[in-house]
């Protein structure tokens, strides 16, 4: 009898013990579940109060973040004054070739109506020199003729005006052009008047 005694007594014990350790081992792992009040009343766990940043480091976070949106707020600036200085500089030379494309069509139509016996002239060969001179700056620049005549009709480069059926020439070939086409890099400048056949 006294053994049974002392082993329940033994078991109770063992609980006992059992439940403390369950206990201490909960306000250990569960620190964040326990809760104190601070001097305004305001209850906080122990794990908020360990994650509650100093005010220092909120300010230094923040400034930080505004730092890195207006670095990327400039650079974004400078990408886009970059790319509109480019495209301005680019309508100007458009602009200005406009101008100057008539003036070499009068050239061409006046070296198209000197015939054979006049190529000689001095006058002539002075002028097909400044044409030349003419033409050679353009092309530094980056502008250069668009070819037309004896090939496919590219509506992004020819403007057809006229079409004739020629079953001699295949479909959709340029076979006259009536106004030479400039382009200024990738970007048409005028585009060629051509006539197109079939």
């Amino acid at each position: 009898m006294n053994n049974n005694k002392d082993d329940s007594k033994d078991i109770e014990e063992i609980e006992e013990e059992v439940d403390k350790e369950e206990t201490s081992e909960e306000s250990v792992d569960g620190a964040d579940v326990e809760e104190n009040t601070d001097t305004k009343g305001k209850r906080f766990s122990k794990k908020e109060k360990k994650e509650k940043k100093d005010k220092k480091d909120v300010k230094i976070d923040e400034l930080n973040d505004r730092l890195v949106r207006l670095m990327a707020e400039y650079d974004n600036y400078r990408k886009r004054t970059d790319r509109e200085k480019s495209s301005m500089y680019e309508m100007g030379v458009k602009s200005v070739v406009e101008k100057i494309l008539p003036v070499i069509d009068n050239f061409e139509r006046g070296f198209d109506c000197v015939g054979e016996e006049e190529k000689d002239n001095p006058f002539i060969q002075g002028m097909q020199k400044i044409y030349e001179q003419f033409i050679g700056t353009l092309d530094e620049m980056g502008i250069t003729a668009i070819e037309a005549v004896g090939k496919e009709f590219d509506p992004n480069i020819h403007n057809a005006v006229m079409h004739i059926d020629d079953e001699s020439l295949e479909a959709n070939i340029v076979v006259e052009e009536f106004q030479k086409g400039y382009m200024y890099r990738d970007t048409v400048v005028r585009y060629s008047m051509v006539k197109v056949a079939n």
